[in-house]
């Protein structure tokens, strides 16, 4: 019996564990969205294709499962490429369909043709063209194959044609999930104990390499009596319930982090890639352990690399160490990040009158939400709140764009999230810049009927670029945005939707918010001159703030000056 290859496409998808598709059906995709009509793939229809391809990378990292994504031909596929990069560089195996125009008019400069396997091959673990009915199955199944393997976007160019054919005889190829084990040999490990060994101040830094290695991780704190520093990527599987936990390092981190690596005198790295340099120690012993043999030492010169997964790395190579009992380099970082925490516990307190800090938000929702909520945050300041002042327990998990750098991608990635958990809570903090940039989509959380909670940090700017260029001595210009009332343009879309202005406000706002059974959008008036504060302030960051203060003064711009001080150090 002969099948069309729209069918055999979807069902390819379908065998590999597809569940959920995200796109805009159109023109040379009708057939496939006809003949997913008809499986058990969930298509889900969003405004803009950026917003899908956002959504279905949130979706594939955080549940672990296989996504979808699907445009028409020319502007409709193009339009994925932003959460593309970003689903990739996460490492979220999903899979594009990118519809084409019809072969015979391929390479004719034909209205809509665009040149995909050009565009996508830089953002992808696999590109390729179906050139034949025969070929569908194949090329899909290898593309589901490469995604689940290689961990990123694998693309499949589909032209119009092609999807309409039928084949007669359809070759069963199939998709396979393993689980290889992957550790350095018990020669390699041998040599980081013995490295170990003769370190006196060992620290130890941990990336998102070490998800599912909690256990094995504390094990190795205590035996080796040494602080843990996690990359930003690494909070939701580092911090919980873990007493040897000195947080982040870098530009959003702790000092109590920062110490732990500038100060040791052995680091060990674990599935680690953090891409700053100059946060890394000069002097010490690097021993560094990642999946991935092309990341060794790539960031910073390390004396030892070895290839492994961290849990399994970890489990082979505990019974090598002998327990140690001098604390003292653990105790001194403890002492900084009690320090340091209380300071921070500082920073959420509330301000007054129409002063809102965006930590004491920020620790609100943290207070409130759910004991297994998911919570995405804009680039730019939303990304260092949440990663600051949400604490995770090992339920929760946080989401930002810490490797692509993009704008706009909470709230669609809220989306995915909420597609793929419709019992959990999802809260996403957005920029008012970056719910700006793809504000249609709040109109899919009404078609789909999913529950989002939207927070909008509503400075009346691009925030994080104002500050940027304030450190750099400049003045901020171009940042200013002419905001609507987002409360009540939500009550419009089909929002639940409300807008704070008065710190008093806020707290009951929240938990009202929050517990809102259909979406929900809280615009809140946050303070613009708010700093984010590096955990070690350098000469030339002081330097150059000052030189913004005097630029500031002499164009007549002292209200700016005087918000920036009064809203950060006098006005709590």
């Amino acid at each position: 019996m002969s099948k069309r290859v729209a069918e055999i496409v979807v069902d390819a998808l379908q065998q590999a564990g597809v569940r959920r598709c995200y796109g805009i059906v159109g023109d040379t995709l009708n057939h496939v969205t006809d003949a997913m009509h008809g499986s058990d793939i969930a298509w889900v229809h969003v405004r803009h294709e950026e917003v899908a391809a956002f959504a279905a990378g949130a979706d594939s990292l955080v549940s672990g499962e296989l996504t979808a994504c699907a445009g028409s031909c020319g502007p409709g596929s193009l339009h994925f490429i932003n959460g593309v990069f970003e689903s990739n560089r996460n490492r979220a195996p999903m899979v594009l369909i990118a519809s084409q125009v019809v072969t015979s008019e391929l390479g004719m400069e034909f209205p809509q043709e665009v040149d995909f396997k050009a565009v996508y091959a830089s953002c992808s673990v696999f590109c390729e063209q179906v050139h034949s009915a025969e070929q569908a199955r194949r090329v899909v199944t290898l593309a589901c194959q490469a995604a689940i393997s290689r961990r990123g976007v694998a693309v499949v160019i589909l032209p119009a044609d092609i999807s309409q054919a039928e084949v007669k005889h359809d070759v069963p190829f199939s998709v396979h999930y393993t689980q290889p084990v992957l550790r350095p040999s018990d020669t390699e490990l041998q040599h980081i104990a013995e490295l170990l060994g003769r370190g006196q101040r060992i620290g130890i830094y941990a990336g998102a390499g070490c998800q599912g290695a909690h256990a094995q991780l504390l094990e190795l704190a205590r035996r080796l009596q040494a602080p843990i520093a996690h990359t930003s990527r690494a909070k939701d599987f580092v911090e919980p319930d873990n007493p040897y936990n000195m947080g982040m390092t870098g530009i959003f981190g702790i000092e109590s982090g920062f110490h732990t690596l500038m100060e040791c005198d052995t680091l060990l790295l674990l599935g680690a890639d953090f891409a700053w340099g100059q946060f890394y120690p000069d002097k010490a012993t690097i021993i560094q352990v990642d999946r991935d043999g092309s990341h060794l030492g790539r960031r910073h010169p390390v004396h030892l690399g070895l290839v492994g997964d961290i849990a399994p790395t970890l489990d082979a190579l505990l019974p090598m160490l002998a327990p140690r009992e001098d604390s003292t380099f653990l105790d001194e970082c403890i002492e900084r990040r009690d320090k340091a925490l209380d300071k921070r516990a500082q920073e959420e307190q509330p301000g007054k009158g129409e002063l809102i800090h965006p930590q004491h938000l920020t620790a609100l929702l943290s207070k409130y939400a759910t004991d297994d909520a998911l919570f995405t945050a804009d680039g730019g300041s939303p990304m260092v709140w949440v990663l600051r002042h949400i604490r995770v327990n090992g339920r929760r998990r946080t989401l930002t764009s810490l490797l692509h750098g993009t704008m706009a991608n909470a709230m669609p990635q809220a989306l995915g999230l909420q597609k793929a958990f419709p019992g959990r809570q999802v809260v996403s903090l957005s920029g008012d810049g970056g719910l700006a940039m793809l504000l249609g989509d709040l109109l899919t959380a009404v078609q789909e009927n999913l529950p989002i909670k939207v927070v909008v940090f509503n400075n009346g700017s691009l925030n994080f670029v104002e500050l940027e260029q304030k450190v750099e001595g400049l003045l901020d210009n171009y940042t200013d945005l002419k905001n609507p009332d987002f409360g009540r343009l939500a009550e419009v879309i089909g929002f639940h939707g409300r807008t704070v202005t008065r710190s008093e406000d806020l707290e009951e706002a929240v938990q009202d918010f929050l517990s809102q059974r259909g979406p929900a959008l809280l615009d809140v008036h946050t303070s613009r001159a708010e700093l984010v504060m590096p955990p070690q302030i350098e000469a030339k960051q002081v330097a150059g703030t000052a030189l913004y203060a005097a630029k500031a003064v002499l164009n007549g711009r002292f209200d700016d000056v005087k918000h920036l001080l009064v809203d950060n150090f006098l006005k709590k």
